[in-house]
This record gives structure tokens, C-alpha cells and sequence, in this order.
């Protein structure tokens, strides 16, 4: 288990920090629209990360968080006419991600994005992304998915994992799937979020069982779908970990639970992080801890700052564990 981080570098200072801060690991894109991404790019991407002394452990697949109407491969979750083709050109890809040595990719089967509410204040006044059901437009129109069913929905990915899941098992590329972030109620918006509940995600990381079939755990996500976060998250983590279904982890808190929540750092939210990390070594999670979704904060890089934060407590974390 180490540090990672899924930040884009905005320039070559960035990869620099990455390396001087002790984030050696990281998921970074090649430059261009993923569904252009040939193998040519992906080992010269590979080339420009190992420069600065870093590890490129995973990239995303085409199969973005944002809503369905923005995908490069829209047909997959929609079932048009261009679905094989563009479940083909995945299938290529992960070939390629292969031939180039990443052992890992992410992705995220995503119709309707990831809803929030206003930002409210934080710690010392930052602003930390909500979710409040109450504010929300919950009679909102059905978006380019229109009504879906959950049938239909679980139809649709499985056709998916069918013909995916062989590939990355004979490539041995692990495929992991981000949760739908946040849970809400069955029908929002046309759609019932089928991987926004610990059932479905158990449901899902059992249909077409494979050991390169399994999950982007966001703890954040998971945490969203949870009356009682602190309490419930730790046998959430053994279940999916001693099944080695957690291939990536976003190491993130929040403040509430189901339909109301705030985001937070890792050290003021709900769930106790320092038990979550003892729980992923002791069942025997080996990859990447990374922060996800930060509170905005003041001051002239507030991103970056923020996630160095976030690493430093994880790094912390680590060490304490490795010397424990």
C-alpha cells in the first residue's frame, strides 16, 4: 500500500512536486481525447511520467465521471448503435495500457454525473463541496439517458463486463470501476443508480467474478451511501478487500452520510481514517491511497495546496503502519 495520486499535472513543475513531496506513484492521462489515445501515445505519456522518477500505476479509460452527454463512448451505456464499436475500441485500449506496461485502469459507468448542492464553509472558512437531497431539483428531467429501469441498467453493464472483463483478465490489466457518487433515491433524474448502493457494488464486483474485475474504492462514495458512516465503513472495507476487489482507493472523508453530507479533509469528516488505513493493510490491500475531491481553500494555488495537505496525512499514515 502507498501513496498515489490522480491529479493532472498542469506542466512539468507539477510531475517535479509529485516527486519532491514523495508521491511516487501516480494515474495520469496521455494529452488528447481518450478515445484518440493510440499505443504510440500511451508509451510516450509512460516515458515523460518515469523522466521525473515516477510510476505511472493506472489511467482512465474512456469512461469519464461527468454525465452521459459528455462521453467520448456515449453508445456503451446507452445501448446505441455504436456500442460494440466503442466497447471494441476499450477492449484496444486496454491491450495497449498493457503493451506498455500499466498494470491498471479506472473508469466509471457513469449516466447522470456526480450531483451536488452549493458549496458550504468549512474549516477556517473553505468551501467544501455538499450534497443536500432537500435542495436538490428532485422532479429534474431525464437527461440523453432518458427512463431507465434498473434492469436495464444492470443489462447494460453486464453486456459490458462480458466482453471487457476476458480482455483484461488475458492481459492481466486490472479494471477498476469508480462507485456512482452520490447515492440517490431510485428514478432521479430517469435513472436508479444502480452502483450507488453497497449492494450493488457487491452485486457488481460478482457479476462476471474475475480477479482483474473490481473497484476504484472511493471511500468518500462509499461513505454517501451510508446512514452511519463511522460505524458501518470498516466491514465495507474487509468485505471488498479480503475478496481483492479494491484496486485503487480515494482516501477521502465526509461530514453526514445518506443524501446529506459535506466533503471534508481526511482528518475532520465522520469516518475514523486512521482505522480505515489499518483496515486496508490487514486485509492484505497493496496499491495506491490517494486523496480525491478536496476542499477549496484560500490563498494563490489552492488545489495544490490542499492536496499536498492531504498527502502528507496520508504519507503519515503509511508510515506509522509500516512501523507499527
Amino acid at each position: 500500500m502507498y501513496l498515489g495520486t490522480q491529479v493532472a499535472a498542469r506542466d512539468d513543475d507539477d510531475y517535479r512536486i509529485f516527486a519532491q513531496l514523495g508521491v511516487k506513484h501516480i494515474s495520469a492521462d496521455p494529452p488528447g481525447k481518450p478515445s484518440s489515445w493510440t499505443l504510440a501515445d500511451i508509451e510516450r505519456h509512460r516515458d515523460k511520467v518515469e523522466s521525473f522518477g515516477l510510476i505511472l500505476d493506472m489511467i482512465q479509460l474512456p469512461l469519464p465521471s461527468q454525465p452521459i452527454e459528455k462521453a467520448s463512448f456515449p453508445d456503451i451505456l446507452l445501448a446505441g448503435p455504436e456500442r460494440d464499436r466503442q466497447i471494441d475500441a476499450v477492449c484496444t485500449m486496454i491491450e495497449n495500457v498493457a503493451k506498455a506496461g500499466i498494470p491498471a485502469v479506472k473508469y466509471n459507468l457513469n449516466l447522470i454525473g456526480i450531483p451536488r448542492t452549493p458549496d458550504e464553509p468549512g474549516r477556517g472558512g473553505s468551501m467544501n463541496a455538499s450534497f443536500r437531497w432537500e435542495k436538490t431539483d428532485q422532479q429534474a428531467a431525464p437527461g440523453l439517458a432518458g427512463v431507465l429501469s434498473e434492469d436495464e441498467n444492470w443489462e447494460r453493464i453486464d453486456y459490458f463486463l462480458e466482453r471487457v472483463v476476458p480482455v483484461a483478465e488475458s492481459n492481466r490489466v486490472r479494471l477498476a470501476c469508480h462507485p456512482h457518487d452520490p447515492y440517490t433515491p431510485p428514478g432521479y433524474r430517469g435513472v436508479t443508480r444502480v452502483l450507488g448502493t453497497v449492494e450493488g457494488l457487491k452485486k457488481f464486483v460478482q457479476m462476471r467474478e474475475n480477479p482483474y474485475h473490481g473497484l476504484n474504492f472511493c471511500q468518500g462514495s462509499v461513505g454517501e451511501m451510508l446512514e452511519n458512516p463511522r460505524e458501518e465503513i470498516d466491514d465495507i472495507i474487509r468485505w471488498f478487500g479480503e475478496r481483492g476487489k479494491i484496486f485503487n482507493v480515494h482516501f477521502r472523508n465526509i461530514r453526514g452520510g445518506k443524501l446529506s453530507f459535506m466533503e471534508t479533509f481526511p482528518d475532520e469528516g465522520d469516518m475514523d481514517m486512521v482505522r480505515s488505513a489499518r483496515i486496508y493493510k490487514e486485509v492484505g490491500y497493496k496499491y495506491m491511497l490517494m486523496p480525491d475531491h478536496v476542499p477549496t481553500v484560500s490563498g494563490q494555488d489552492p488545489s495544490a495546496t490542499a492536496f499536498a495537505f492531504c498527502y502528507g496525512y496520508i504519507a503519515a499514515l503509511l508510515q506509522v503502519l509500516e512501523n507499527a
